[in-house]
């Protein structure tokens, strides 16, 4: 499926066109959000793609665009400031109000969150506000840019590498992070605000989470996030992060539908799968009264808000496997405490197989790996090994499968 039709473009705040992407759920949204990515990162990196899907799946349309100069936006990053990022959140919360419906919750990671927090006044229909790793004062991104200072003072202008790329930072830059103040636009918030920081963000110190709480009025909330990175580079953390938030912002944009599932409960043994429409490849499953997700990696196209096919192909072998294995134990007695299974999918040349049948081209191979934990003698582990094969699914994978397929009528 062609996810184009998410993407948008609208005119930024110095007139260039903005890159970005729509996300809606499958029903009506409860309500819009507004994402503003890290300093120098894109739309379409870790935290906001992986956040973004997750509350989309929670039933919160999210809008993430990329800020004048990076990712897909037109314009020359050396000419914006933090000033005219601010600018460019007014603008996207008035092209969402323009052809949907005016951001309720405003959500900022790193600069983008100090960036959220000054354009909150002039967004009035948002009624919260989450930051995520947020400097308490724009100025703080100067530490990031120490080794250029000198240079940047003395020519007007340098050129700084940042997470790998390079980027063009002018005097103009500099001086207008020292010139904003965010303490006011803090204290006179008048939104629901919630603080999301790690202990051990080396970036953006946790002492700026505690500058930013103290100078707001209630409702505040804070929530760290222990041992994650000031990026969100782990799925779970991102994943911790949305579910949190979108628990958080019920209380202010309304509650989630009951059960507002695109797929109906269907009998036991059959499996629905359908498109939720969120990104390009997430799937909603359905099996009896039981609802899963599936998607695919960030590299492969997909938002990675859940396991891909071949990982739910592993996790039914994988499954399968310890079920069989703890029957056998139990019917013979064995003293087997707890099964483990890891399982891993490769494709591999059919020449590097000395016991696969097919010898040229590529064969799928599956790493299984068991782990048995009891006071097993060798000659139990070795039969518990051998009883692993005898699966029903790695059966069904050994044998010859045949899917008719044909279209509803």
């Amino acid at each position: 499926m062609d996810d184009n039709r998410n993407r948008v473009r609208f005119p930024g705040s110095l007139g260039a066109q903005l890159a970005a992407r729509l996300d809606t759920p499958s029903g009506t949204p409860r309500a819009y959000a507004l994402f503003a990515h890290c300093f120098t990162c894109s739309k379409d990196t870790l935290a906001p793609s992986r956040i973004g899907a997750a509350l989309t799946a929670r039933g919160i349309a999210v809008l993430r665009f990329d800020f004048t100069g990076l990712g897909g936006s037109e314009g020359d990053f050396a000419n914006t400031n933090f000033s005219s990022n601010v600018s460019d959140l007014v603008a996207a919360a008035a092209w969402l109000r323009e052809h949907h419906e005016a951001p309720k919750l405003l959500i900022g990671h790193s600069l983008g969150g100090a960036a959220v927090l000054a354009a909150a006044g002039e967004i009035p229909e948002a009624v919260a506000v989450a930051t995520i790793g947020a400097p308490f004062e724009p100025s703080h991104v100067r530490h990031l840019l120490a080794p250029a200072l000198p240079a940047i003072e003395a020519a007007g202008e340098a050129e700084v590498e940042l997470a790998g790329r390079k980027f063009r930072i002018t005097r103009q830059f500099l001086e207008d992070i020292s010139q904003r103040n965010n303490s006011d636009s803090i204290a006179n918030l008048r939104k629901a605000l919630l603080v999301f920081h790690s202990p051990c963000d080396a970036t953006v110190s946790i002492s700026n989470a505690a500058q930013i709480f103290l100078a707001a009025r209630h409702p505040k909330s804070f929530v760290s996030l222990d041992d994650a990175d000031h990026l969100l580079t782990r799925r779970e953390d991102a994943a911790f992060v949305a579910s949190v938030l979108s628990a958080w912002a019920s209380r202010y944009i309304g509650a989630a539908a009951p059960e507002g599932h695109s797929i109906a409960p269907g009998e036991p043994g059959i499996v629905t799968v359908a498109e939720t429409l969120e990104g390009k490849f997430t799937q909603e499953i359905r099996t009896g009264k039981h609802q899963l997700r599936a998607d695919e990696p960030l590299g492969a196209g997909g938002t990675d808000t859940a396991p891909s096919p071949y990982e739910f192909l592993l996790a039914g072998l994988g499954a399968c496997t310890s079920m069989t294995i703890r029957i056998y134990a139990d019917r013979k007695q064995i003293p087997l405490e707890k099964v483990t299974v890891r399982l891993k999918h490769d494709k591999v040349h059919a020449q590097d197989c000395a016991e696969c049948e097919t010898k040229d081209g590529k064969i799928d191979r599956i790493e299984r790996e068991i782990e048995l934990a009891g006071n097993l003698d060798e000659e139990q582990r070795a039969k518990l090994l051998d009883i692993a094969s005898k699966c029903p699914v790695h059966r069904t994978l050994h044998s010859e499968v045949w899917i008719p397929t044909h279209l509803k009528t």
